[in-house]
């Protein structure tokens, strides 16, 4: 079936014998050598092809993206990844910074396909950026029942403890960004939360205000924190019933598929712009492929948020 035209999008009606979008020959893709299909509108006179409107059009390498994108939501550093298919690091960067800005994306928009959740917990994943004295929070809300990801923000923090006046001393005052980016995640929320649904976090004495004002019709349940066990890096808490295990749980795998929030590593965050978008990345993979224990058998491939025309 030929496509609509995406310059005038003018539509085309496979009963009529004559359209207005013919066939205008075909080219082999440089990058892998595909035959791809060109056309032509009548109407408006531009060509187009089956691949105008791929994400990863003008891309020479994009036979690696899945690669890269599997490597880095499962535990492999940058530099291991390039080692690995042979590239530059600033080639996996780029690829790196093409798969999670589409992720971050897409992540909403296919939450939003998902019936509306009756239980969510959600809480604060807390990591630094280069140094332990620049923390960073990463607000994080999950489905109980099925441990989906639903959405997350990653903000700025002051240091605690005894590294607070070293903090300042060395970097200045930093500014705290946690509310608002809770602010902003619940917004995003509101559509995902049906009404009457129970939402689950730890005693932290903010998240009663933020939860009763974005969702006054919920019922919010604060649980007591506990001490975490060795096994999950403290995530996961040692013995017993967890009431927010689901998000203990899902802490615990992005702290082993994630390198750089890994314990004890040489990996660390830069930018927390660049843990965003590795946090996408995973919700993807965490969401299609990890929680999706049904679907494991039937070969369902977790790129499959990207073309690949």
């Amino acid at each position: 079936m030929k496509p609509n035209c995406p310059h005038c999008q003018q539509e085309v009606n496979p009963s009529e014998p004559r359209n207005s979008v013919v066939c205008y020959g075909r080219f082999q893709r440089n990058s892998d050598h595909q035959l791809i299909q060109r056309y032509r509108c009548k109407t408006c006179g531009k060509s187009f092809s089956q691949a105008t409107n791929d994400p990863c059009r003008w891309q020479k390498k994009r036979q690696l993206n899945e690669g890269v994108f599997l490597s880095l939501v499962s535990c492999v550093s940058m530099r291991r990844t390039a080692l690995l298919f042979g590239v530059t690091r600033n080639t996996v960067v780029r690829k790196f910074l093409f798969v999670g800005n589409y992720s971050l994306k897409m992540l909403p928009e296919i939450n939003a396909t998902y019936p509306k959740v009756t239980s969510m917990e959600f809480d604060d994943l807390e990591t630094f950026e280069h140094t332990k004295c620049k923390p960073l929070s990463a607000t994080i809300a999950v489905e109980s029942k099925t441990r989906r990801i639903l959405g997350f923000r990653v903000a700025r923090m002051p240091a605690k403890g005894l590294l607070a006046a070293i903090s300042r001393k060395k970097y200045g005052y930093r500014k705290d960004e946690r509310k608002s980016a809770r602010t902003e995640l619940f917004s995003e929320l509101k559509s995902l939360v049906a009404e009457g649904a129970v939402i689950k976090s730890d005693e932290n004495p903010h998240y009663t205000e933020d939860v009763r004002k974005h969702f006054p019709n919920c019922q919010h349940k604060a649980y007591k924190g506990r001490r975490g066990c060795v096994t999950g890096q403290g995530e996961l808490k040692r013995g017993g019933w967890d009431p927010i295990f689901a998000l203990n749980h899902s802490y615990a795998m992005l702290r082993d598929n994630l390198k750089r929030l890994s314990r004890q590593t040489w990996c660390t965050t830069k930018k927390p712009e660049r843990l965003a978008l590795q946090i996408a990345m995973y919700a993807h993979f965490h969401n299609l492929i990890l929680t999706q224990k049904k679907k494991k058998a039937s070969g369902r491939k977790p790129f499959l948020f990207l073309s690949t025309i």
